[in-house]
This record gives C-alpha cells, structure tokens and sequence, in this order.
C-alpha cells in the first residue's frame, strides 16, 4: 500500500493559448503548470482538475498527452513522468429548490476515469450549460438529475464546499442532503467540507456520519495548491483507487485530513457587509447587533449552529483524523523568497510539512522561521476568525 497526498479540487484560469476557463483565476493555472507544480513544488501525488469539461481544455488535456511526458491509465486517471495522478473532474452548478422558496444553488464536483468519459459528459451538460467552455457555470438541472448523468459516464459526485453561505447545498439551498437526493443519497459517498469548516463541526450533523470528508484547496492560483488536501492509503496511482480509498473498500481509505483551522476561512462567521465587521455573537444572528444591518453573509459556523441535530460531537469510529495545518503561504514571515530557500534545499512542500524535523529547517531558514513553521504545523498558531469573503488570520 502507497501513501498519497491529494488535492482534488484544483481550478484552471486559462488554456495554454490563453482563452478564459475560470476567469476568477490566475492566468498561469493551466492543465501543465498545474501537473508540474504538484510533482516539483508540492508534492502532490494526486490531484483533481476540475474544469476538464471544458471544450478549451479538453484540447489542452489532447495536446498534453501527445508531449510523452503524460499517458492515461487503464483503471483511469493520466499519470505526469510517473510522480502526479491527475484526475478529470468538472464543477457544476445545480438549481436547486432553496429554504423559504426561495431558488438556490450548489456546487458539485464530477469525476471521470477517462478523457473519452468526460468528452462525453461535457457534450451532453452543453444542453443544460450556456456557456460550456467556463468553469462553474449554473445548469439547468438539480444535482438529484446530475448525479444520473455523472454515472452514465462512470463518473462520481461530490458535492462540494458544503457549508459556504454561497454556491453549496447546506449554505443557501436546504437543511439535509437528503431533501435534494432523496432515494439517491446512498450514491453519495463523499462531501467536501471546505476551507471554513472541519470534521469536528461536520459531524454535528447525523446524516453526514456514514459520509467521507474531503479537504480540497479549491486553488485559484499556483501557490494555493494543497492549501488542504488528505492522505489517501491506496494500492496504486488511477481513478479506481481514489474511488476505493473515498469508500472505505478492500484496505483502501482516507488516512487524514490537513485543512486550515476553519477560523482561517473566509466564511467562517457572520460578516456585517454594511459596517465590515466579523460577528462572533454566542447565537447566530441575521441583524449586525453593531450597526442594526440585516445585510450580512451568513457563517459556516453559524450555518452549523442551526441546522446540527446532535448536541454532543462524537464522530464516527472510523473517522480519519483532521490535522489543523498552515501552508507555508500562510505563515507570517515566511515570504517567497523564504519559500524558494526551502524547497531549493527540500524539493516539495510536503517535506517540508510532513518529513523535516525543526532542525533542518531552522539550519537551511533560521530560527524564527522555523519556529513559525513548527507553530503551524503542529497547529498551535493563535487565530483570528474570518468572514463575509475574508480570510482568517494568524496573529
């Protein structure tokens, strides 16, 4: 058995020649710069693109596995010069049936083991996309549709960032999971929980306990790869492994999950849009108790607050650990001139991270940063809670 890092949810801002995928990303994320940044910077074993949907993309993807350095797997997945597992995902947004009546909607995560597989997908979602050719684009299905749709092309859904007040299933659409997928929620086997909540808050809600949590950065840019991410105990490198190891089948399975204290987040709390304030109230609260606002962004935390249905936190037996964890980008005082030092002498992140003892950092980056890196590694760095669209800090 291998272990492996992966972060399943990374974003492409542009095609090699240019043309506009997610145009809240960096120009400098494309299908390449994203395999090469996970085997020589990160150390990234596996990670999920997910704007392979794209018809610009797809292109990419054809033309990348004609350079030889790239091939794909018979149990799915492209391997890049045999260090990096890329899987094909697409985000797609559903329109889901809100709270109050109101519309909502939610995001999704699609992965597919083959090109030929996600080619197809992307065909048949250009009838219910406007624009196929950008990431994250609303559909005019609800992920109880999606999710045949997925498997029709051997796909898996996830849905993603769970708790977010925008764009996700429990942040603006309903209480339970199971209001949207009904007699078909067994086939979800897997949540993301994004970057403002953790394992501990999840696992307030009874439905999600016989679920698998996943830590994905949701990257917009190079440097955000493996912002969080999870160690995977799987056989090998393809599709159908990742597939085991989020089941929980045959000894394979998620062995941990490395994610930011969800203070760091930028959902974390309440956020009073009118004064720009955090609001860290005892009870959630849709009035900025500061200024008498009700326009405010709703809190993961808060969000948490009024839907759990169990009033002690006990996760299941077989939940993997989650490790409060802080990329080195993260760090005060340690800047990219730091960074370069550091892998200069270390080769990935996850070295650094995971196999270096303070010694050898402190000898290559001195003292204080070392002791910076250590805070934050072993999750001791002090927080201050984020909101309304703005990350946390560490003080």
């Amino acid at each position: 058995m291998y272990e492996a890092f992966a972060d399943l949810h990374v974003h492409i801002g542009r095609t090699e020649s240019g043309k506009p995928v997610k145009i809240t990303a960096a120009k400098s994320l494309n299908f390449a710069n994203i395999a090469k940044e996970c085997a020589d910077r990160k150390g990234i074993n596996i990670v999920g693109i997910i704007d392979c949907a794209s018809p610009y993309v797809i292109e990419d993807i054809e033309k990348f596995l004609k350079t030889g350095e790239a091939y794909e797997l018979e149990n799915g997945g492209i391997i890049y010069k045999d260090k990096v597992c890329i899987i094909l995902g697409s985000e797609v947004e559903t329109s889901e049936k809100g709270r109050n009546g109101k519309s909502g909607a939610a995001h999704n995560l699609c992965y597919f083991p083959h090109l030929k597989d996600i080619k197809a997908f992307s065909n048949e979602m250009s009838k219910h996309i406007k624009n196929i050719t950008l990431s994250t684009q609303r559909s005019d299905i609800s992920g109880y549709e999606l999710i045949d749709i997925v498997e029709k092309y051997n796909g898996i859904l996830i849905p993603a960032h769970i708790f977010t007040p925008f764009k996700s299933y429990y942040g603006n659409c309903v209480d339970r999971l199971t209001d949207v997928f009904k007699e078909k929620y067994d086939k979800i086997f897997a949540v993301e929980l994004g970057l403002s909540s953790d394992t501990f808050l999840a696992d307030e809600i009874s439905e999600l306990e016989n679920k698998t949590f996943v830590t994905n950065s949701d990257a917009h840019s190079l440097p955000k790869i493996a912002r969080e991410y999870n160690k995977l105990q799987i056989e090998d490198f393809s599709f159908e492994e990742v597939v085991k190891a989020l089941k929980n089948i045959d000894g394979r399975k998620v062995l941990a999950n490395y994610g930011l204290d969800p203070k760091l987040g930028k959902y974390h709390r309440t956020y009073c849009d009118n004064c720009n304030c955090v609001i860290e109230t005892k009870e959630p609260v849709e009035v900025c108790p500061k200024c008498g606002s009700k326009k405010v962004t709703f809190g993961v935390f808060d969000r948490i607050e009024l839907i759990k249905d169990k009033k002690v936190t006990k996760s299941p037996a077989n939940r993997p650990p989650y490790i409060y964890q802080v990329p080195l980008g993260f760090i005060p005082g340690v800047g990219g001139k730091t960074i370069d030092k550091l892998l200069d002498n270390f080769e990935t992140e996850m070295n650094i991270l995971h196999r270096l003892s303070k010694d050898d950092i402190e000898a290559v980056a001195g003292k204080k940063v070392a002791d910076a890196i250590e805070k934050a590694r072993t999750g001791n760095a002090k927080v201050q809670s984020g909101g309304g669209g703005n990350y946390g800090k560490i003080i």
